[in-house]
């Protein structure tokens, strides 16, 4: 699988109105020119604004693919295109979500990386697509991308390649523990709850959906 970093995205502060009060999101990113640096628990210079569900050293980055824009922009031709459209940090050719694993080590640049977690849509994606109808979009096209953990600090700059380092061995994809996450098999959660590299929120919405079940 070639992949390769098609825009590297950050974003400044937005106000928008919901539930009739204002809350500031960073999920309008935009395409930069210069290298971005990933650090530890976020990326130098983006803005997160909400801390409980994004960044921390589990969701340091979010990566989309670029091959699934033109599904997307079929879909709303109305919006504004642009790399960074789902929020991303990362635009990147050939990601492919049914072949990335939790645990997966990732070189992107100068910096090492480890999959962690699919993204789980909020309604700031709704939002900012003008139409809430999209997270159930998202949900029912199930290439939701991955959040990184950053081993390894650098910086990553468009048309940079990115190699795969390490597969991890349980070999749960991304969208194996999407699909569990919205379409629940009992027998299949515990497996992967269980694994050490999943991100901690993650683990957590599989241990409350397994309890409600059981």
């Amino acid at each position: 699988m070639l992949m390769k970093v098609i825009a590297v995205n950050i974003a400044t502060p937005k106000t928008i109105l919901w539930g009739g009060k204002e809350v500031q999101t960073g999920i309008y990113k935009t395409p930069v020119s210069y290298p971005i640096m990933l650090e530890k628990e976020d990326v130098a210079g983006d803005t997160v604004t909400d801390r409980k569900h994004h960044g921390g050293t589990d969701k340091a980055c979010y990566a989309f693919a670029a091959n699934h824009y033109p599904y997307w922009k079929k879909r709303y031709p109305e919006l504004d295109w642009n790399w960074g459209m789902f929020g991303e940090n990362l635009t990147i050719e050939g990601l492919d979500e049914s072949v990335l694993h939790i645990g997966d080590t990732l070189q992107i640049g100068n910096a090492t990386v480890q999959v962690t977690q699919p993204r789980q849509p909020c309604y700031k994606l709704g939002v900012k697509f003008g139409n809430q109808g999209v997270l159930k979009d998202f949900i029912t096209h199930a290439y939701p991308g991955i959040y990184l953990r950053v081993l390894q600090p650098g910086t990553v700059k468009t048309g940079d390649p990115v190699e795969i380092l390490h597969h991890d061995p349980e070999r749960f994809s991304i969208r194996e523990v999407f699909s569990l996450l919205y379409n629940p098999i009992p027998d299949h959660i515990p497996q992967i709850i269980a694994h050490p590299l999943l991100a901690e929120s993650c683990r957590k919405d599989l241990n409350r959906i397994l309890s409600r079940l059981t």
